[in-house]
């Protein structure tokens, strides 16, 4: 049976914005969910060794070389298993957070999650990012275009890649509650809240239903 593969990387916890919305997609989700916390259990960064075992003859593969891929071929069956998927990735410092990186080049192989001819195996299937920033990054803000994260991965999970049906929710100016200079942005932010927890409750049900058919 497939499942939603949740895959968790803020380092919050609790009080991660990214999460909450999340759970708002989880309340209204239906089926079975596998749910990896990389911010708890980061995965290793790629190394020489899990390169090079991807080209290495089996017979021929060192001990490194083994370990490296047996991580490697866990973190992509999980994420070939799934029906559809739930990531949430804040921004840190314009970009992802480095735990979701490390599993990204785990799981992006040539031949198994990636076709350089062709379409790939999980194209079309339907995936929810919820991505909280601390500050506004849409057309006319002052850090319009300095938002590295999400045309990051609409390439990487949508196409031309892993071909992921993507949606992003952005819940922004998380921070308003928090810096004083902020405090006149509150109510853009508390707005951005109560849609980006409605759009995901939504998607919950509406996922569950095109994952289950």
């Amino acid at each position: 049976m497939s499942y939603l593969l949740h895959i968790d990387t803020s380092a919050l916890g609790e009080g991660s914005v990214s999460r909450q919305v999340a759970q708002s997609f989880r309340d209204e989700w239906q089926g079975p969910v596998v749910h990896r916390d990389l911010a708890v259990t980061p995965v290793p960064h790629l190394s020489a060794a899990g390169v090079t075992a991807r080209v290495t003859d089996p017979a021929a593969r060192t001990v490194e070389e083994a370990a490296a891929l047996t991580i490697q071929d866990e973190l992509i069956e999980e994420f070939l298993g799934a029906g559809a998927y739930l990531f949430t990735v804040p921004l840190y410092n314009l970009t992802v957070p480095s735990v979701f990186k490390a599993w990204l080049d785990q799981i992006l192989v040539v031949g198994r999650t990636m076709n350089l001819t062709g379409p790939v195996s999980t194209a079309g299937r339907p995936a929810l990012v919820v991505s909280a920033r601390g500050g506004g990054y849409g057309p006319g803000t002052p850090k319009e275009g300095m938002d590295h994260l999400v045309p990051t991965l609409e390439h990487i999970l949508g196409e031309p890649i892993l071909g992921l049906d993507l949606i992003i929710i952005t819940p922004e100016l998380t921070m308003a509650a928090h810096v004083p200079g902020m405090a006149p942005l509150l109510p853009l932010h508390e707005t951005s809240m109560l849609e980006s927890h409605d759009q995901a409750r939504r998607l919950g049900s509406a996922l569950s239903g095109r994952s289950a058919a």
